[in-house]
């Protein structure tokens, strides 16, 4: 018999049980949360089609925002400026547009989550200022340069290809933004998982010193993470201005927090070395869920916030059990 199945032999079914239900906490809690609003609010419409793919809709950007937050937090980074910088894509996208079409709208789109990237890399890398710190000043940094060169006005998307690619159409009953949310978890669960680069990331994050020593330039890995996340928040404001036809320095704000709550949720430790894109997937349709669940069920403003973090409090702490270092 070989050491694993000693070792698993010797495995008490408490203990089995305990572990699986720690790895697979966001998936139940997923579960029964859905179950709670189809039963409770059945006669509301949470069922719904239209009201299902609506959940999908307004949560397809944190989606694909959290798919790169979990390479960030897996490498022990943080980044707090991908909703401003969500903004600020949306309106150079928008501007863009308008002045020389659909590929200038993309390549500027794009290169904002590039340029942004690549400053708070050489800030974090090169400067040694902690990517808290600098994303977030960064945060600061884009909602004011978006406000100055949109004028603080809404910049509409005169072109009108552009929002059937980039959120606002439909692919028969699917949503473009539900197929881009899938792709990008599809691409992001495969870099984290079945290449050289995300074991490179989860082996920083675990233990820097370890990864420096054995051979892996640690400051390059965590420059790629943090660039990542800033043109994958790009690309989520380029997302808002295709759902909503305009780009406007307030589309992505207060973002920040849902997209790092979906992904300490779905399981993805904020101390590095342990990420999952799956889980931060469903922790942001989670989230989704229980935004739309609350609005149904009628209750004010202020209630919902304080039951929507009650229930993220007590899902995180489920999901975080023993994950915080000795």
């Amino acid at each position: 018999m070989s050491d694993t199945m000693a070792v698993a032999g010797r495995e008490t079914p408490l203990a089995y049980f305990k572990r699986t239900w720690r790895q697979n906490i966001i998936y139940i809690g997923f579960v029964v949360v859905f179950a709670f609003f189809a039963i409770t609010l059945y006669d509301k419409g949470f069922l719904a089609p239209n009201n299902i793919l609506n959940i999908a809709r307004q949560t397809a950007m944190i989606a694909v925002m959290a798919v790169a937050m979990t390479l960030v937090l897996s490498s022990g980074e943080i980044d707090l400026s991908v909703g401003a910088v969500a903004g600020l894509a949306s309106v150079t996208t928008a501007m863009a547009v308008a002045w020389g079409g659909l590929p200038a709208g993309i390549a500027a789109g794009i290169m904002t989550g590039v340029t942004v990237g690549l400053i708070n890399g050489f800030l974090s890398t090169r400067l040694m200022i902690p990517t808290f710190l600098t994303t977030l000043a960064m945060m600061g940094i884009a909602k004011g340069t978006a406000m100055w060169i949109s004028g603080t006005a809404a910049i509409p998307v005169l072109d009108r290809t552009y929002p059937a690619i980039f959120g606002g159409g439909n692919i028969g009953p699917i949503p473009t933004l539900l197929l881009w949310m899938l792709v990008v978890g599809v691409i992001g669960h495969v870099v984290l998982r079945r290449t050289k680069f995300g074991r490179q990331v989860l082996a920083v994050g675990g233990n820097v010193v370890a990864a420096r020593y054995s051979g892996i330039n640690t400051s390059r890995i965590k420059l790629w993470v943090i660039v990542i996340s800033a043109v994958t928040a790009s690309i989520a404001g380029m997302l808002y201005a295709g759902r909503l036809q305009t780009g406007r320095f307030q589309l992505g704000e207060g973002d920040e927090l849902s997209v790092i709550a979906a992904v300490v949720l779905g399981g993805t430790s904020l101390f590095g070395g342990k990420g999952t894109v799956i889980g931060s997937i469903i922790g942001a349709l989670m989230i989704g869920v229980i935004n739309n669940g609350l609005i149904l069920m009628g209750l004010e403003y202020s209630q919902q916030l304080i039951a929507r973090g009650g229930i993220i409090i007590l899902a995180v702490a489920l999901s975080q059990a023993g994950t915080r270092p000795a």
